[in-house]
């Protein structure tokens, strides 16, 4: 028996379609590791932002206070999560209530349209790269399969010219062309967990900001009738 190829030999030899299946998707395996490494780091630090605001807020600190920390913060780093809904809101019911002579009903609905919008924005941060991970996790499969299919039937096409067909000759072939499905699968499985894995933790964190914003609308309103009452 001869030694068997090496995996590298088998790329190398194979036909143009297959090695172009292949290069995609090395291709798209690498990309969605950068995006899976990147956007794991972006939410850890969106839940350590979370909780720390979340702390920081209900400790009974002077809202308007917490306002103008993060406002001269804000000139040296960005301001993200669930600090950027508060301020959203903040700055806008502070804005509305200035001018006096609105009514309190228009000053919490335009704080909340505020927070609405800036939710949507962080929303749409969070789920960035996610689709991606989800289509190399669905495509991957069926691009190695097609590399596959294609090499297999190159390698019985070239039967047609061998007088006695052995399985050695047909092998190495079929072996390249296994390697396309191997590749598509490397590619498919850790983008599907990890986009599963990060669905879940998009739809946690932006839960708890819907539950924020719920909450600080209540807070606003309980406010600005108070002070009206005075």
């Amino acid at each position: 028996m001869g030694e068997p190829q090496p995996i590298w030999s088998l790329v190398v030899e194979a036909s143009f379609i297959v090695q172009f299946v292949m290069a995609s998707l090395a291709l798209a395996s690498i990309v969605s590791w950068t995006m899976i490494i990147q956007r794991g780091s972006v939410y850890r630090r969106a839940n350590r932002e979370l909780l720390a605001f979340e702390d920081e807020f209900w400790s009974g600190v002077d809202l308007g206070q917490l306002y103008r920390t993060g406002s001269a913060r804000a000139e040296t780093e960005s301001i993200e999560g669930l600090e950027l809904i508060f301020r959203a809101g903040f700055k806008e019911f502070s804005r509305l209530r200035q001018q006096g002579t609105i009514e309190s009903e228009v000053v919490i609905a335009g704080a909340e349209r505020a927070m609405r919008v800036a939710l949507a924005r962080e929303e749409e941060y969070l789920e960035k790269s996610l689709p991606f991970l989800a289509n190399v996790g669905s495509v991957s499969p069926y691009v190695g399969l097609f590399g596959t299919v294609w090499g297999v039937m190159n390698s019985f096409r070239g039967l047609v010219n061998v007088h006695q067909a052995t399985l050695a000759s047909v092998a190495p072939g079929i072996s390249e062309a296994l390697i396309a499905t191997a590749m598509g699968l490397f590619a498919a499985i850790p983008a599907v967990i990890a986009y599963n894995r990060y669905s879940a933790r998009v739809e946690m964190l932006v839960g708890r900001y819907e539950n924020f914003a719920d909450e600080f609308s209540s807070i606003l309103h309980r406010q600005v009738h108070t002070v009206k009452a005075k």
